[in-house]
């Protein structure tokens, strides 16, 4: 059962927490938005948005994957990403977008407040439209020849650095 972005509010003022939330735009694989729904969960992310269209929806495989996470974190379906950052961004939420250029290394944010990742598919990133509508861009450094990594993996790293900031002195 797909929650709203009311719901992911919900959580966080429960938990006396700043909303941490994970923007999956356009994953196509069920295994990657099963993994990144099982990190948001265990990084303590209190919601997980995906598309209506042109992505993978909560599925059998995604449940599976997740190891019961979609039992415990609300995903969040929505007909428009853009739309819903303009959203989250009225309510003080920073949405920073996985992107390699004119990017800042991910460590160097903030994200003790409201934050949001955005992260694109698999294959080719983050639209135009849709990276140019977060409030910035940033990127884990690459060493080698490839120049991403897998969605799910990039996006633990991004999680967990917030988790890290958010718990420094607590669970990390």
């Amino acid at each position: 059962e797909y929650k709203t972005i009311d719901d992911i509010f919900a959580l966080a003022d429960e938990r006396n927490e700043d909303p941490f939330i994970m923007i999956a735009d356009e994953i196509e694989d069920p295994h990657n938005l099963g993994a990144l729904i099982r990190t948001a969960e265990c990084a303590g992310c209190h919601g997980v948005i995906i598309p209506k269209r042109r992505a993978v929806g909560v599925t059998e495989v995604v449940a599976k994957t997740s190891v019961g996470a979609t039992q415990y974190v609300p995903i969040v379906r929505v007909n428009n990403i853009n739309e819903c950052i303009k959203e989250l961004k009225k309510r003080d939420i920073a949405v920073y977008a996985a992107h390699l250029d004119d990017s800042v290394c991910y460590d160097v944010p903030d994200y003790k407040k409201g934050t949001a990742f955005l992260i694109g598919n698999e294959g080719n990133g983050l639209k135009k439209e849709t990276a140019d509508s977060a409030t910035q861009y940033i990127k884990i450094p690459m060493h080698g020849k490839v120049e991403s990594l897998n969605a799910a993996i990039a996006t633990s790293i991004l999680m967990y650095e917030a988790a890290k900031q958010r718990n420094n002195e607590n669970k990390l």
